[in-house]
């Protein structure tokens, strides 16, 4: 028996001339001028710019489980776009629409980001997901092994990534500004999670679309504290405080870090306020032990959910300084730090900051931004800088804390990155992959 998405993949295989068949996969050169053919997938919160991005180009739908939600976003284009079409559930708008589009844009609550995502990049569909790329690790693979098989323009938004900051960062950082870093301190700034059980169900609100919400996740009753926000700290929907924020926070550390040459390391939650069955703990303390690669030395990678430490808050008072969110690199020469968003990189001192030369350009910038890098992408241009070649391995990295924060104090997880397993501790395994509802599985 052929489903509904085997029957749409095989169309969309003749179409592309896709591997799926064993046929040579050829994309066509697109000119750069010509409107992209877009659908928005959540049209809320962070994706409430999306329609009117979208319309610039050429609207062919919307996505919206919350009628309310949908009108508003309707409204907002219906000067600047027609004949879109709306819906609740992004599978039917496959359905209808594969043939009329190029991309999609997707900003919905975390466990969507992937169900979304691999049913466009199996139609030859380019995609724009918010972050975290994904809700669990199986999915950041599936999509970054997908993506390359299909051979589309993907993009996270993770916009510091297309700032100057991270760039100019990495350049201080390999010009030895500080010498080897051996240890990392980021605060997230934020404390999603929570104790006790689910509340008691109650009726859904009107024109909330409720099982379309839920999608790959378990049946349950509409309940306070998830929808239109909440949900990041509820663990079946969201990635907790880590997840949120530490796409932004540890970017740099990442990349500049080069941790992406690891194949193996531990991760382990030093502290935190116990969560449940049902939310994520808060107040975590994680780090994470790398060994050397490339050409640095050994690191360890600390997160703090909402406080710094004492060590932290001491070097602000010696260089009067009031840090904020960041990550602060401690290296054997000094000091580096940057904001959440990778935003002011600096020495410290100040001093010390003026006397060193600005390195060299070493790496390209962004020329349209993080959303404006993916639509040139579309259109032929060269890879956005967060794609999922990039944005995968990384997301992978900080979905393997969130695991250790579920795990819980005194437990040190051996990560093998190629396996995509905790070596030592064999019951964390059952978060990396979900258990996906029929319909909606990745």
């Amino acid at each position: 028996m052929t489903t509904r998405r085997g029957f749409l993949k095989q169309g969309a295989a003749l179409a592309a001339g896709s591997p799926l068949l064993g046929l040579p996969n050829i994309l066509s050169a697109r000119d750069a001028t010509e409107k992209l053919r877009i659908a928005v997938i959540g049209c809320g919160g962070q994706g409430g710019g999306n329609p009117g991005l979208a319309a610039r180009e050429k609207l062919v739908a919307l996505v919206e489980i919350d009628d309310k939600r949908l009108a508003e976003a309707g409204k907002k284009v219906e000067k600047s776009a027609s004949d879109f079409k709306t819906y609740s559930d992004y599978r039917r708008m496959f359905d209808e629409c594969h043939k009329h589009l190029d991309a999609v844009l997707i900003a919905t609550p975390d466990h969507h980001h992937a169900p979304a995502a691999i049913r466009a990049i199996e139609l030859g569909k380019h995609v724009f997901v918010e972050k975290p790329m994904t809700w669990c690790i199986y999915e950041a693979r599936k999509l970054t092994e997908s993506a390359r098989k299909y051979k589309v323009a993907t993009q996270m938004g993770n916009q510091g990534h297309s700032g100057e900051g991270y760039r100019l960062l990495c350049e201080y950082l390999w010009a030895g500004a500080i010498g080897k870093v051996t240890e990392t301190h980021s605060l997230m700034s934020r404390n999603f999670g929570g104790t006790g059980g689910r509340p008691k169900g109650k009726e859904v609100p009107k024109g909330v679309h409720w099982d379309e919400w839920l999608g790959p996740a378990r049946l349950r009753e509409y309940h306070d504290g998830l929808h239109p926000f909440s949900w990041r700290s509820w663990v079946e929907f969201g990635t907790g405080t880590l997840g949120d924020m530490g796409c932004h926070v540890l970017d740099g550390v990442f990349w500049s870090m080069k941790l992406a040459e690891a194949k193996k390391f531990s991760i382990e939650t030093l502290a935190q306020t116990p969560g449940s069955s049902e939310m994520f703990p808060q107040n975590n303390h994680i780090c994470w032990d790398f060994p050397a690669r490339a050409d640095m030395p050994a690191l360890k990678v600390h997160s703090y959910d909402n406080a710094w430490p004492k060590l932290v808050k001491d070097l602000e008072k010696q260089f009067g300084e009031s840090f904020g969110g960041g990550t602060l690199y401690v290296g054997e020469k000094g000091y580096m730090f940057t904001g959440t968003y990778g935003d002011n990189p600096r020495i410290l001192p100040k001093e010390k900051h003026a006397q060193f030369p600005r390195p060299a350009q070493k790496i390209p910038r962004s020329k349209h931004g993080v959303k404006g890098d993916f639509l040139a992408a579309c259109k032929g241009g060269e890879p956005a800088s967060s794609n999922f070649n990039v944005s995968g391995p990384f997301t992978e990295f900080i979905l393997s804390g969130v695991l250790a924060s579920r795990a819980g104090t005194g437990k040190k997880l051996e990560w093998d990155v190629t396996k995509m397993e905790c070596t030592n501790i064999p019951e964390v395994n059952q978060w990396v992959k979900r258990n996906y509802r029929k319909g909606w599985e990745v």
